[in-house]
């Protein structure tokens, strides 16, 4: 049954009536309603997760979260083979009961779009923690598009390397009782991921197919940590674009926003965060896309940074811009272009070209963070200058330089800012990466 457009407001009544008795629904609100999906960053709900992962004003946010025009959705995590027609969970008023299990980024992005667009929200959670960006996607998608075949390959991987995770748990389980019974306490083990959850398409089927094809105002993603091996990331690009493009697919209302979070700073070293950075960046060259930098406000020593604040106000500054038509400037510096020029004592830098570019400044501090390298691509630390809506980046080692990149490791300690307070992207000039020298 579908209902004509109404005037964003509420709460109403609504009767439904047909053969039967009427069935009167009560509190009814109509507003937009925003799908906020990803792994556990998303996830991350207003209590944290535990001690140790707390969010930031954690007490204080939870007790303000009395906020009638919102109303929130957790769809509870779950994988399928085929595409699933309903969920278990139901819609609830936006209260500190309520909120504090829900996603945090999520929550302070509805309230910042229902405050200044003065219009109800819907918020959707659909996240589970530790996913790759192929479990979210269709197989009408993924087994016609031969760009996306690298995901299986990936998962006959994973599928090797989890062989014997059933005695694992097993072993894990018998310490932990053994350490309860001594009255010692319970051991930590690593991380494992639930193989159904890596399964390509299983959480498309089970969270996002039942959804298919209600009408919503856009997309909200947060995701990308788990495709950070070196036999994913390097494809990141085109598995976000195929998502993009599936969704939209499915939910048939044309270019639906997609509003996503870049991956932030963190110390992983054997892992190519760089590059799944970069290739996000990449995405931005989908239609009525838009990208929420986070490496200012990332931990080094904890992948859930605590400040989700920001990430969502970011998020809700790109809807204003592609949801609401206002006349903002949403994004951080884009990178370009980088052109090559000669200094009048012979020597040679490269240029580096923005979009969103006024303002260029590294908040007080020197600008660090870039480097630069010749035809051999092996990069090394450079000089740089602003100028204007452009960097200058040179390098003494590096006689001609061809190529320049930006914040290129996990953990990026200083960010390059637009008048807006907005920080630039991760970037390399290079059109593939070579990964014999890509990350640190």
């Amino acid at each position: 049954m579908y209902l004509q457009p109404e005037s964003g407001g509420g709460p109403y009544t609504l009767t439904v009536s047909g053969d039967g008795p009427d069935n009167t629904l009560n509190d009814v609100l109509v507003g937009d309603v925003w799908l906020a999906s990803g792994q556990s960053n998303m996830e991350f709900p207003l209590q944290g997760f535990g001690p140790d992962t707390p969010l930031k004003n954690q007490e204080k946010e939870i007790s303000a979260a009395l906020r009638p025009n919102l109303r929130l959705l957790r769809v509870q995590p779950m994988s399928s083979d085929v595409p699933a027609q309903d969920i278990t969970s139901s819609w609830t008023m936006c209260t500190p009961e309520t909120a504090r299990s829900f996603s945090a980024v999520a929550y302070f992005f509805g309230r910042e779009i229902s405050e200044r667009e003065k219009v109800p929200v819907g918020l959707i959670d659909i996240s589970y923690g530790g996913t790759p960006a192929d479990a979210w996607v269709s197989m009408d998608t993924l087994g016609n598009d031969a760009r996306l075949q690298r995901a299986f390959a990936s998962r006959a991987t994973f599928a090797n390397r989890s062989a014997g995770l059933e005695a694992v748990w097993a072993e894990e389980k018998r310490e932990d009782e053994a350490a309860k019974t001594a009255g010692r306490p319970i051991p930590r083990h690593p991380w494992h991921p639930n193989p159904s959850s890596w399964m390509p398409s299983g959480l498309y089927n089970g969270m996002i197919a039942p959804f298919v094809p209600m009408t919503i105002k856009g997309f909200l993603w947060y995701q990308g940590e788990a495709n950070a091996g070196l036999d994913r990331a390097p494809f990141y690009s085109d598995l976000l674009a195929a998502l993009i493009g599936d969704w939209r697919m499915h939910f048939e209302q044309g270019n639906l926003p997609f509003l996503f979070v870049q991956i932030s700073s963190f110390n992983a070293p054997t892992e190519e965060w760089p590059t799944v950075r970069d290739q996000q960046r990449r995405t931005l060259n989908v239609a009525n896309t838009a990208m929420a930098v986070s490496l200012d406000v990332g931990d080094v020593t904890n992948v859930h940074p605590s400040d989700k604040q920001t990430i969502g106000a970011r998020l809700a500054l790109a809807a204003r811009a592609l949801a609401y038509g206002e006349a903002i400037d949403y994004q951080g510096p884009l990178f370009r272009q980088a052109t090559s020029e000669s200094s009048p004592d012979g020597s040679n830098a490269m240029r580096v070209w923005f979009d969103h570019g006024q303002g260029l400044n590294m908040q007080g501090k020197l600008v660090e963070g870039f480097e630069i390298a010749g035809e051999d691509r092996h990069f090394v630390p450079a000089s740089a200058t602003i100028q204007g809506t452009t960097v200058l980046v040179k390098s003494n080692i590096v006689k001609d330089p061809m190529f320049v990149r930006f914040g290129w490791n996990s953990v990026v300690r200083d960010s390059l800012y637009n008048a807006n307070g907005l920080p630039a992207s991760t970037f390399t000039s290079e059109s593939t990466v070579q990964f014999s020298s890509s990350s640190k």
